[in-house]
């Protein structure tokens, strides 16, 4: 069934990949030693548009990336982008970590710490360039570039909410 439907609408939805960003250890101290606990923070995209993260906590690593992965493809959102890169300079916020995220020229690649690029990879993002201040926290980090993805608006979408037509300058 799903077949047929992907073949009647000549249109091959892009397979869902995922990487691992951060895995944390926890530790409790009881009576015969330590039990650690782990969380894993896991990024979800198609490398065309689509991103998601998740957060995960378990016993033991795998099922810790399981359950993050889970959470993250729950938690999918789709990003404007223009060929390779961005439309425009754009900046996310996420508590005390701030990133800027500047559109580049085609070549330059993507052009951020590990963090912040496991989310503009995942989402198709190809060249970029990223400013992170405040915390570099995993976590911060990525919540703060994915909501500075969230901002952006495309050309079809300004232009409705405005009533007016925009034209782009082109930088290079």
């Amino acid at each position: 069934m799903a077949l047929e439907s992907v073949l009647s609408s000549g249109q091959e939805e892009a397979p869902l990949e995922d990487t691992v960003v951060k895995v944390f250890r926890c530790s409790k101290v009881v009576k015969g030693g330590r039990r650690f606990s782990f969380a894993a923070l896991v990024v979800v995209g198609d490398r065309a548009g689509t991103v998601g993260f998740g957060y995960g906590k378990a016993k033991e690593v795998p099922l810790a990336v399981e359950k993050a992965v889970k959470d993250a493809k729950k938690s999918l959102n789709k990003i404007p982008l223009i060929g390779r890169t961005i439309p425009y300079q754009v900046t996310g916020k996420y508590r005390a970590t701030k990133v800027i995220l500047v559109p580049a020229s085609p070549g330059t690649g993507v052009i951020a710490g590990s963090s912040a690029r496991a989310v503009l990879e995942y989402a198709g993002v190809q060249d970029v360039l990223t400013k992170i201040y405040g915390s570099t926290s995993a976590k911060n980090v990525v919540k703060a570039t994915l909501d500075g993805l969230l901002r952006l608006r495309s050309r079809e979408t300004i232009e409705s909410l405005r009533g007016v037509e925009v034209e782009i300058i082109k930088r290079w």
